[in-house]
């Protein structure tokens, strides 16, 4: 609720990718005050420019391409092609790690490129886009780290941490 002000006020003074790479960095500051986190809206500003000088105002649709815009690491250039382009990519964030960890048995950090190949293949959707979307909201709202809700998920007959009520891979480091 707090910051609803003020992100209405940027985005009506800037509203979109081609006001934002004209404007000077001054003013995007200022007008970015109250929402925090200016490194994000500076890299923000600079990929705006780059996006309009490079790609004629449109994402790459290439993960190693996305990845060289500035602030765009591997969990945000992954969720862009799945929610942009629409390709089978997964942002595997903290919440997208433990529904796999608890569904699977597996420590995703030491199988990490395996467990990918295998949910990829998995989850074969032509809706990449709301399939990203929804493993991000799953894991906040019902395989949440603490208390998950499994007596309502859907997944629980499949779910080796509901069979087995063990964490005891996931809380492993």
């Amino acid at each position: 609720k707090t910051v609803i002000p003020y992100f209405t006020k940027f985005v009506t003074k800037i509203p979109n990718l081609k006001v934002l790479s004209k404007c000077k960095e001054k003013k995007v500051l200022k007008l970015w005050e109250g929402l925090g986190y200016y490194r994000r809206v500076k890299n923000l500003h600079k990929t705006a420019k780059i996006l309009f000088k490079k790609y004629n105002g449109k994402l790459p649709d290439k993960l190693d391409e996305i990845k060289k815009l500035p602030g765009i690491g591997e969990y945000t250039a992954n969720a862009l092609l799945a929610l942009v382009y629409n390709q089978p990519h997964i942002p595997f964030d903290g919440n997208v790690k433990r529904v796999f960890s608890r569904l699977f048995n597996t420590n995703l950090e030491k199988n990490e490129k395996r467990t990918k190949r295998i949910i990829n293949e998995q989850f074969y959707t032509n809706r990449n886009g709301d399939l990203a979307e929804a493993l991000m909201e799953f894991g906040a709202v019902i395989c949440k780290p603490n208390n998950p809700l499994c007596n309502i998920c859907n997944l629980k007959t499949n779910c080796y941490f509901f069979r087995n009520k063990s964490s005891i891979l996931i809380n492993k480091k």
